[in-house]
């Protein structure tokens, strides 16, 4: 491959959300701690917003560098102007290296960034798919891509999709756009685009562990034998090797958090309810209207995330009869929200960063997933890793507040809540375990960085 001149050099390509910024540039942050060089080349809208010591950032082009995704307007226009405009500026970033004390010997790409593998093959260097999603999800899309069964899924009630190593999985249990291929297929594409070369990558990384999706991810690693190297969570929340490391190092908005976490000191350990459903997420009024009242009928503290442009949904007056008992911000850290002793409990959309991040801190979760495969994830915390409950839906796909009563009070205080602590803490010592020294993700890394020491 690449002849010595320094130590490995690998470039980190995330497509440029925050959801996938986040775990890339987590990862990239271990690499440099093992001795590897780590640059991040992400989008020239997004470049300005990653600050990460230690770490290099190149900008390459999605061609709407003035307002990325939401200049485009449509995904499939994105994606493919990013293929034409990524391929030709990461290929030149390769270039500009070649004859530097630090060549490229390696691209980690998103693996919703295909087109970046075939820019490594092209340059003759190693190229890493990481894959933000769950084992599980990751397994799903697999077993569509090699064709165990077709879309449409056609799921049943009572016969639920039955895939070697993983559980039953009835039709909430899965991302909709399987059951109804039309719903979003620019979305779908993309997920299936993420298997489209990938025989070609030399290796492949999951957000995930071990102790927590390693028999599904050995069930499928016959045609997606991925190494899981999570969770990519800021070290200080658990094993604190890398000085200093709090946060992720990237934010596309500006964080309003002093607000938070003075209002949480003044809360007694374990009694506020933190409410988020991401960067993303947009409820109905009538969902919004439901929570609210929820929020009022409840006999708890509450801290609930509500974007300025979602304040309009609650129901009048709800702000200033909730003062004292509840606060409503627009923005908070979430990290530092959830290891507060304050929260009692995660009420969350259930987005993978966000469930790896409420169970690296051993918080119980209320899961009320929206769509894709936060459905999966919902399932796995009230069903099988039992840190949680999941919240049912009325016939009209509305969440009524009574559902919300029953739930919260059943993880902060019903007859489940001991039990649910209890596996929220034991999956936090586990996902701590994975990432420390001698850990199974803290070797897999370990292998990936021998492997680049001896091609180098």
């Amino acid at each position: 491959m690449v002849g010595r001149r320094n130590k490995p050099h690998v470039i980190v390509v995330p497509y440029p959300s925050q959801g996938h910024i986040n775990p890339l540039l987590q990862f990239a942050k271990r690499l440099v701690s093992k001795g590897v060089k780590a640059t991040i080349a992400t989008t020239k809208y997004t470049v300005k917003s990653i600050h990460s010591p230690n770490i290099s950032i190149e900008a390459i082009s999605d061609g709407f560098d003035e307002g990325g995704f939401s200049q485009a307007q449509k995904a499939d226009v994105f994606l493919k102007s990013f293929q034409e405009n990524g391929s030709r500026t990461l290929s030149q970033l390769v270039k500009n290296y070649k004859n530097s004390t630090h060549p490229i010997s390696c691209i980690v790409y998103d693996a919703f960034l295909p087109w970046a593998l075939d820019v490594a093959k092209k340059h003759g260097i190693y190229g890493a798919a990481f894959f933000t999603n769950s084992a599980t999800v990751c397994a799903v899309f697999a077993h569509i891509h090699y064709r165990t069964f077709s879309l449409p899924v056609k799921i049943e009630e009572n016969e639920p999709l039955l895939l070697p190593g993983l559980p039953c999985l009835y039709p909430l249990d899965v991302p909709g756009f399987i059951r109804e291929p039309e719903s979003y297929p620019a979305y779908l594409a993309m997920k299936m685009n993420q298997f489209s070369n990938l025989e070609n990558a030399d290796w492949i990384f999951d957000n995930s562990f071990q102790e927590l999706e390693g028999e599904i991810a050995r069930r499928v690693s016959k045609f997606w034998p991925a190494k899981l190297i999570g969770p990519m969570v800021p070290s200080s929340y658990l094993d604190g090797r890398i000085e200093g490391d709090k946060g992720y190092g990237a934010s596309l908005w500006k964080p309003l958090s002093e607000e938070c976490l003075k209002w949480l000191m003044t809360k007694p350990s374990q009694s506020v309810i933190y409410i988020s459903f991401g960067s993303m997420v947009s409820l109905t009024p009538k969902q919004m209207e439901e929570m609210a009242y929820a929020l009022l009928g409840v006999n708890m503290n509450f801290l609930w995330v509500v974007r300025e442009t979602e304040k309009c949904k609650l129901p009048k007056g709800f702000i200033e009869s909730t003062k004292g008992k509840g606060l409503i911000v627009s923005w908070c850290n979430q990290l530092e929200t959830l290891a507060n002793q304050a929260i009692g409990c995660f009420v969350t959309h259930c987005g993978w960063n966000s469930t790896l991040e409420g169970m690296s801190l051993g918080v119980p979760m209320v899961a009320m997933p929206q769509w894709s495969d936060q459905m999966t994830d919902a399932k796995f915390i009230d069903e099988i890793w039992k840190i949680g409950v999941r919240l049912k839906l009325d016939e009209f796909g509305v969440i009524r507040r009574e559902e919300l009563l029953f739930c919260l009070k059943e993880v902060m205080e019903g007859e489940r809540s001991y039990e649910i602590w209890r596996n929220a803490r034991k999956l936090r010592d586990l996902a701590k375990k994975a990432i420390s020294e001698g850990g199974s993700s803290d070797k897999a890394i370990n292998n990936f960085v021998h492997s680049l020491n001896l091609a180098c």
